[in-house]
């Protein structure tokens, strides 16, 4: 469980193909002594399983993931090549603030950038959803994007928008995206269980 604050931005430094699956290894400032193997780790809103952990250098750690068919398929990875940078977030423990929103790390798809505007060092993104989640999207709702917790600002069609601070800018990989890029997306959870409960009313 994770709530969406990026807490480090981490490295790919290398993808091995394991057959269809891929093992990922990802460059991190968190402490070598402060994960676990079998810590689970959001990258890019993806939750991973850490199975091998070693030190680069003085300060960086480098933690490895493994990554199935269906996760590649359905997110982001199949296009990850090294040197791309990932947002991180450690798992939720109790006691923790809930800053962001809660987020599971079980990306439901792919979603596309379709404008920037930057002003006064905020950005103002328009995104695409993916049809079959665009029902989900709901103004002043929240979304997950690239395991970035998110308010939504407005909702046309399969299209929304979200502003970001400079704060977000300058600590995530959301600095350095622009048009056309694919971004992991997460719908909220009540979202998802609303619609299900109305589909039951209905008897759908």
């Amino acid at each position: 469980m994770f709530t969406g604050i990026v807490t480090d931005v981490g490295e790919i430094v290398s993808l091995e193909d394991h057959g269809s699956a891929k093992r990922i290894a990802i460059a991190c400032g968190y402490p070598l002594d402060s994960i676990p193997i079998g810590a689970s780790i959001a990258n890019a809103g993806i939750c991973l399983t850490v199975t091998t952990l070693a030190a680069r250098g003085n300060a960086d750690t480098v933690f490895t993931i493994d990554a199935s068919s269906e996760t590649i398929e359905r997110t982001t990875m199949s296009g990850w090549k090294v040197g791309d940078k990932v947002n991180l977030e450690r798992a939720l423990r109790i006691g923790d603030e809930l800053g962001g929103h809660i987020v599971s790390g079980h990306v439901d798809g792919v979603a596309e950038i379709v404008s920037r505007r930057d002003q006064d060092g905020t950005a103002h993104f328009v995104f695409r959803a993916p049809k079959d989640l665009s029902k989900f999207i709901a103004q002043k709702g929240s979304v997950a994007l690239d395991g970035t917790s998110l308010t939504v600002n407005h909702v046309e069609g399969d299209e929304f928008s979200v502003m970001m601070i400079p704060h977000t800018l300058a600590v995530t990989t959301w600095g350095r995206a622009k048009v056309g890029d694919a971004v992991n997306i997460e719908i909220d959870t009540m979202a998802r269980y609303a619609a299900r409960l109305a589909d039951v009313a209905a008897g759908r």
